[in-house]
């Protein structure tokens, strides 16, 4: 029954795109999210729904869309580069079977991310990716919060609707992504024409944001503190009453203590002592052995290429023994260990030439929404007000990404890079509407200069 669900849903929507081909871009996006073929059971799990929305998407704006406003932007370049890129060094990597495997989500990623800002050509459409994203994510988010409240949780238990711990639904990547999206939804509270502003919308962005906020705490993970934390940070900027902000999120921290999990504590307390966690322990060896490894291969390994990697370190054991504890020191022996960083994981399998096309496209996406938001601060207008509050969301999103990618390998995460579109979009966007007032404002001081041409030749 529930594999006729999904795949009714996707008929229709394939059957809408006909009219309207940029329904096709969403349903990618929605597919490509919530992997519906994952969550089924029968047919669905067979057929290539993901490949033939994927195909739909760009043979749709290829064949039906207007291309007015498209352009093609340094970071959509920076992206084809990265892409070519990874595609040598697959061919050059270190565990050819394994890079092959990773390969084939990878380009599609990258690949549909250079695309999507071709498709951004309108206020609606950038609200409506917007929107997609941020209701494809809150699908599994609900559920999580849910399963949160009634117990439910805890760290690597915590079940998502696959039991798979990998892409979105591995525990840490979806706590970035919930925190990271938080900004945004509140966007919709105020300027959604989609959904207008409405009590019923606020409501809804309550219970969203309260079950984002469940998510690290269902799923014990310690990136997704860190990521509360950092949005608390960025949020004192936009907010007028910071003092009264900082006690107020003071309050519900406490208030919630008392609610919390005695594993929670306990999982958050080795962010204070990492020396005696074994998987922080592994993670500084790992990058420590990344280090070593490119300085030896500076183009990278490939994807995988941490499959190769073999060490030792201390760690800490403390025992117990009624009120005596004693710690000693063993050395422990690992190997082929994931990189647990979004940064080593491109310097590891891209190289030096990898990291710094990834690092550009990112501090140059912060740079692109600082300068919109500082551009369109001051806009009253309706059709103008809601581009920077947009720009603001989706630069702390973008940081928030960042600061997760620290502690996870998810460099080429689809949620983010299509993120990392919209963006693009958004500055595209906000070009077109400069260089049609530039035009308009050349035009016009051409007509003054020409009427006072004339009016001096009359004079005279």
């Amino acid at each position: 029954m529930l594999d006729l669900v999904f795949l009714g849903f996707i008929f229709y929507v394939l059957l809408l795109g006909l009219k309207r081909p940029f329904l096709w871009v969403l349903l990618y996006v929605y597919i490509d999210i919530l992997a519906p073929q994952r969550i089924g059971y029968s047919l669905i799990t067979s057929l290539p729904v993901s490949l033939i929305a994927f195909a739909a998407a760009f043979g749709g704006w290829l064949v039906f869309d207007s291309k007015e406003g498209a352009r093609f932007s340094l970071r959509q370049g920076l992206m084809l580069a990265l892409l070519a890129w990874c595609w040598w060094t697959t061919g050059q990597a270190d565990f050819p079977e394994d890079a092959a495997t990773k390969w084939e989500w990878v380009w599609k990623a990258l690949l549909f991310a250079i695309f999507l800002p071709f498709t951004l050509t309108t206020r609606t459409r950038v609200e409506a990716l917007a929107l997609m994203l941020a209701l494809a994510v809150a699908t599994i988010v609900i559920g999580t919060g849910m399963k949160t409240i009634l117990g439910g949780g805890g760290y690597e238990n915590l079940k998502f609707f696959v039991n798979d711990n990998s892409g979105i639904y591995e525990s840490s990547t979806l706590a970035t992504v919930a925190i990271g999206l938080i900004p945004m939804i509140w966007w919709f509270t105020r300027h959604g024409t989609l959904f207008r502003p409405h009590w019923s919308v606020t409501a809804f962005a309550v219970a969203l944001t309260f079950a984002c906020l469940l998510v690290p705490i269902g799923t014990e993970a310690r990136t997704g503190l860190l990521c509360i934390a950092a949005l608390g940070v960025l949020l004192l900027r936009y907010t007028k009453r910071r003092l009264l902000f900082i006690a107020s999120a003071g309050v519900l921290g406490l208030a919630a203590l008392p609610f919390l999990p005695q594993s929670y504590y306990e999982r958050m307390a080795t962010l204070a002592e990492p020396g005696g966690d074994e998987s922080a322990s592994t993670r500084v060896a790992v990058w420590q052995w990344t280090l070593d490894y490119v300085a030896e291969k500076p183009l990278g390994g490939g994807f995988d290429s941490y499959r190769g990697n073999r060490f030792s370190y201390v760690m800490p054991v403390k025992q117990v023994d009624g009120n005596t504890t004693s710690v000693t020191y063993q050395q422990v022996v690992d190997e082929g260990r994931a990189f647990h960083s979004s940064f080593f994981e491109l310097l590891g399998e891209q190289g030096w030439p990898g990291l710094v096309m990834w690092l550009a496209l990112h501090a140059l996406g912060l740079l692109q929404m600082e300068r919109i938001y500082r551009r369109w601060k001051g806009a009253e207008a309706e059709e103008e007000a809601w581009i920077a509050p947009l720009a603001a969301s989706l630069q702390m999103g973008a940081i928030i990404y960042l600061i997760g990618a620290t502690f996870q390998g998810i460099g080429y995460q689809p949620v983010m890079l299509m993120l990392v579109g919209l963006q693009i979009g958004l500055h595209s966007y906000c070009g077109r509407i400069d260089s049609a007032r530039d035009r308009l404002d050349r035009s016009a001081r051409r007509r003054e200069a020409i009427g006072g041409k004339i009016g001096s030749a009359v004079a005279a």
